[in-house]
């Protein structure tokens, strides 16, 4: 929110003789006046601040992301192969450098059979040479559900000896535009050496002003997490 106050205030073009003969104790009016203009647009402006995050709704989200590396219906490809070295907390040919982009099935439930409800894109880098650490910079567009054709950005570290990461949700588009957050990610499972299965816990907020989701029965869409059920 953006405060703007036009102050006005009387100023004396010139001060008596006798103003000047005065101690140095005594503050001159046009001084009192600015000191009291000046106090006034701090006090507004401190109780204005705290307005700008109260104005925002929360979003909650859970959804999951099926990273395929290989075979039938693969959704990543490694684009650049680092030259390494070898990373030892992973099995061979995971170098250093190594970068995959993707386009995941995202999806209401953690089966691949589950109701399609986006798509992740974007890339993940392996950032560590000693630990199985990734650097993810993923974009995930909602096609279906009260967020359909919105888009939500998420960026962060990803270690994947860790049960649950904290990743920063950055952004967003469409009725998530100016998102902000975290996302508590974490492995839901493993269904082969080929597939993984990402579960995504959205915790964000937008602008108030942000257009709600559609649909009357919009609170009781699956992968969207009503305060009810935090």
């Amino acid at each position: 929110m953006v405060l703007e106050l036009d102050v006005y205030a009387w100023v004396p073009a010139s001060s008596s003789p006798a103003r000047h003969q005065m101690g140095s104790s005594s503050v001159p009016e046009h001084r009192r006046q600015l000191v009291g203009a000046v106090g006034l647009i701090l006090a507004v402006a401190a109780a204005v601040a705290p307005l700008g995050e109260a104005r925002r709704q929360a979003v909650r989200l859970r959804v999951y992301m099926h990273d395929i590396v290989g075979g039938a219906g693969q959704t990543s490809v490694v684009v650049v192969k680092g030259p390494g070295p070898a990373n030892p907390s992973m099995s061979p040919g995971n170098n250093f450098g190594d970068t995959v982009i993707i386009d995941d099935v995202v999806t209401e439930g953690p089966s691949l059979a589950s109701r399609e409800v986006g798509r992740a894109q974007g890339t993940y880098m392996l950032a560590s040479m000693a630990r199985p650490v990734f650097i993810v910079d993923i974009t995930v567009v909602l096609t279906d559900g009260p967020y359909n054709g919105s888009t939500i950005l998420i960026a962060g570290r990803d270690d994947t000896s860790e049960e649950v990461r904290e990743l920063a949700v950055v952004g967003g588009s469409g009725m998530l535009r100016r998102a902000s957050g975290h996302v508590l990610w974490r492995t839901a499972k493993v269904e082969s050496k080929l597939h993984a299965v990402l579960e995504l816990d959205v915790h964000a907020s937008v602008p108030a002003a942000a257009v709600a989701p559609s649909g009357s029965g919009s609170h009781g869409h699956p992968f969207l997490v009503t305060s009810a059920s935090e």
